[in-house]
């Protein structure tokens, strides 16, 4: 039998940093992290293999980082937890204990219930290279392919799969709009110009109608929509959300809730030498302590920073989700963070929202030039900025990082239009024209009138 001080279940974006953290604030303690697959995939680069990164292969995370931190990696699955034996049961047979465990056993996605979902050439956007790759393979002879789910996975898909392809792409989203759920229902500017990008392509954007049948004999050959129609496709992408993995907690007697397995702000389980970060573990809203359904890498770095910390001391707290999210097509980013005007009414807050654009470069004759439009959303009640949205070049992308700083910080929008910044003319807007002061001065002005 094995023996480590602290183990880790679990090996992408919430592992990692987890077995990192513990290395970094108890050098004196053994890590052993164990992971199923022998390579580990960058989970956000999934949708780049299929257009600019080109193969499973060129889209992994080295494992240099814990290698040089002496964090002993162990490919097996885990089968079994015995916490009363404080023990990990591998499928090799082998046991592994523990004085800490840390679960990061991720999500899985979700498969809808429909009719012919089994049928070959229908994919999830599972996080394992043979399966991609077989996605790959069959994409060089698919003439029609019907993504289902416009969200951000669904439409960097779309945007990726038409590279250097001669490919029918068809998006099929539910909702009135692409990305809604993040940026919210209405005529959001983020949302309009993803589907103008894509139609620009060639991407046909189907909205307001989703899957009801699977057609075809052992593939599939087309999909029936709710509203009728028939549509040819000779393979399927369906990204429409994930599960969490908390069949290892569920069987070990954890709690679990909301189809997760229950943390507290420290992401300690109902087993006090167990804690749990990533989308396997629960989540709640930063803004209103409610459950929180969003799962993102991002947020399992940050959980698998606290739960690191706090092995053998808490040292931090989970504030809850943010939620940030951006995507990149072409020279277009759109990002957000926190609530979208239309959430945050949903949640019972009264909001008053700024916007200022501006070129991101000045003069904006500069090379790399674009238009940086900021939208910015606060209380009413006390001023706090509750949610941004950004749409601009590359740098927007790094500009909702800091918003979402701002959100976390519970800045007002005195704080923000009096913010202290750095500019420069090949890479930030004016000092005059900083879109995210003025967007703030905006809001000021509207909450006056």
């Amino acid at each position: 039998m094995k023996q480590a001080d602290v183990v880790v279940i679990g090996g992408s974006a919430a592992g990692i940093p987890a077995a990192l953290t513990a290395r970094r604030h108890y050098p004196e303690k053994s890590v052993i992290l164990i992971r199923s697959e022998k390579q580990v995939l960058i989970p956000c680069g999934i949708p780049y293999i299929y257009g600019t990164v080109g193969a499973p292969d060129k889209n992994l995370i080295p494992d240099g980082g814990l290698q040089s931190n002496k964090v002993e990696i162990i490919v097996d699955e885990a089968k079994e937890l015995k916490p009363s034996e404080k023990k990990v049961i591998l499928a090799s047979g082998e046991s592994v204990s523990y004085d800490r465990l840390i679960l990061a056993t991720g999500s899985s996605p979700i498969l809808l219930p429909i009719p012919g979902i089994e049928k070959k050439n229908v994919y999830a956007i599972r996080k394992d290279i043979p399966y991609l790759q077989t996605l790959l393979e069959a994409l060089k002879t698919t003439k029609n392919l019907v993504i289902l789910g416009g969200g951000f996975i669904g439409v960097e898909f779309a945007d990726e799969c038409k590279k250097n392809r001669d490919i029918n792409v068809t998006v099929v989203e539910a909702l009135e709009h692409c990305l809604q759920i993040a940026y919210g229902e209405g005529t959001c500017r983020c949302s309009l110009e993803v589907e103008d990008y894509l139609t620009k392509k060639g991407v046909t954007i189907i909205t307001g109608a989703s899957i009801e049948k699977i057609i075809g004999d052992e593939s599939v050959t087309a999909v029936k929509l709710s509203n009728g129609k028939e549509i040819p496709a000779d393979a399927l992408i369906v990204s429409v959300g994930v599960s969490p993995n908390i069949g290892l907690a569920k069987e070990a007697g954890l709690a679990i809730s909301n189809g997760a397995i229950t943390v507290d702000t420290t992401m300690r389980t109902s087993d006090p030498n167990i804690f749990a970060c990533g989308d396997c573990a629960s989540k709640f809203s930063f803004f209103t302590g409610q459950p929180s359904a969003v799962r993102l890498a991002s947020i399992a770095t940050t959980e698998a920073r606290i739960a690191g910390a706090n092995l053998f001391e808490i040292k931090r707290k989970n504030p809850g989700v943010i939620g940030v999210f951006s995507t990149a097509m072409g020279n277009l980013t759109v990002a957000i963070a926190g609530m979208s005007e239309s959430a945050a009414k949903k949640s019972g807050f009264d909001v008053v929202a700024g916007e200022a654009e501006a070129s991101d470069r000045h003069p904006g004759g500069m090379p790399g030039e674009s238009k940086m439009w900021v939208k910015l959303i606060f209380n009413k009640a006390n001023g706090e900025l509750v949610g941004g949205v950004v749409r601009g070049g590359p740098s927007a992308g790094e500009l909702i990082n800091g918003i979402s700083a701002c959100i976390q910080s519970r800045m007002n929008a005195n704080d923000i239009a009096t913010f202290q910044i750095g500019t420069h003319p090949a890479v930030t807007s004016s000092p005059i024209a900083y879109p995210l002061v003025n967007a703030a001065e905006m809001a000021l002005k509207n909450m006056k009138g």
